[in-house]
């Protein structure tokens, strides 16, 4: 993510700030990607702090793609949801800087189904996933305690909510993708026959669940094509924007990245990833030193580096192809 400026002051402003501390109101443009004023608001900002520029009916572009709500009734539920739709924001305005679901970007958006596990009436369950272009995110999770708990449960290296977003937001770029039966022919080549039985083969891998190898980045992604593609893509996402962040930040090590560099405007996936990688390992010993986690706690084979450069060349051009 950059680091963005304020259009009064020039001080350096963040993604979710709403005001600059010289006092301008802030309102991010997700179309140009810089900081605004005197532009119009979402109608969501005061309630959940959303600082993008309305645009549909006085809501934002993220925020209209929200088709269902978790239940305010259940008082808990506000914050939850604030922060849901802030992780929302920042993967979309990731994938932005490809083209994806900008004014210029011809094919079908997402809708989000933001559901809670408490409601009003009682507990619910709440099942994460994609089907038919609408994503469900158990907003749940955007408790830290919730999360940490799962992701230990689960014995997972990695949950977080922008995770979710990623990995949920790849089935439905992958949708988008398969119109075109260049991808089409690439995907099952590399990830698999995708018409393969998701149901039977999801039984299987949680009956028998195997370890990620050479080819896949984590087990859940052996379980069926549609999930090797989404981990891949998740991951993707995570090292192109953990690289653009630290370059924002003016962060760099000899590999790079260099100065003024654009992680989004790379086109050569193998040096970007391991740009990323050698970032990671140097925040990993850092991190050490305050008995914090590693940033990225992963290994990335050469098969995995070999699907995610597909994946990396399709997802910078695939927007405009519609």
């Amino acid at each position: 993510m950059q680091i963005f400026r304020c259009p009064s002051c020039d001080r350096r402003v963040y993604f979710h700030n709403l005001s600059c501390d010289c006092g301008q109101q802030l309102t991010f443009d997700p179309t140009e990607q810089v900081m605004r004023k005197d532009r119009p608001v979402c109608a969501n900002r005061d309630e959940i702090g959303c600082n993008w520029t309305g645009e549909f009916d006085g809501l934002c572009r993220s925020c209209n793609m929200t088709e269902v709500l978790p239940d305010l009734r259940e008082a808990d539920n506000l914050p939850l949801w604030a922060r849901t739709e802030g992780a929302k924001r920042w993967v979309l305005a990731n994938v932005a800087r490809w083209g994806w679901f900008q004014p210029s970007d011809p094919g079908d958006r997402p809708k989000f189904r933001l559901l809670s596990e408490q409601t009003f009436t009682g507990e619910e369950a709440v099942t994460m996933g994609h089907a038919d272009g609408v994503i469900t995110i158990n907003v749940t999770e955007a408790s830290d305690p919730v999360l940490a708990q799962r992701q230990d449960e689960l014995g997972e290296l990695y949950r977080t909510m922008i995770g979710h977003f990623r990995h949920e937001l790849s089935h439905f770029l992958q949708l988008r993708l398969s119109a075109d039966e260049k991808f089409l022919a690439g995907f099952r080549e590399l990830f698999g026959d995708e018409r393969e039985d998701y149901g039977a083969a999801l039984q299987r891998h949680y009956q028998n669940p195997k370890p990620g190898d050479e080819t896949h980045i984590t087990s859940y992604a052996t379980a069926h094509p549609h999930e090797d593609w989404a981990e891949t893509i998740a991951h993707l996402l995570h090292l192109v924007d953990m690289l653009d962040s630290a370059a924002s930040a003016r962060l760099a090590l000899p590999e790079g990245p260099r100065e003024g560099y654009d992680a989004y405007a790379d086109a050569g996936t193998e040096g970007l990833v391991s740009q990323a990688v050698a970032m990671s390992m140097a925040v990993n010993h850092v991190n050490r030193a305050l008995d914090l986690p590693d940033l990225y706690p992963f290994v990335l084979t050469n098969g995995v580096r070999h699907k995610m450069a597909f994946a990396h060349a399709h997802l910078r051009e695939g927007a405009g192809r519609g």
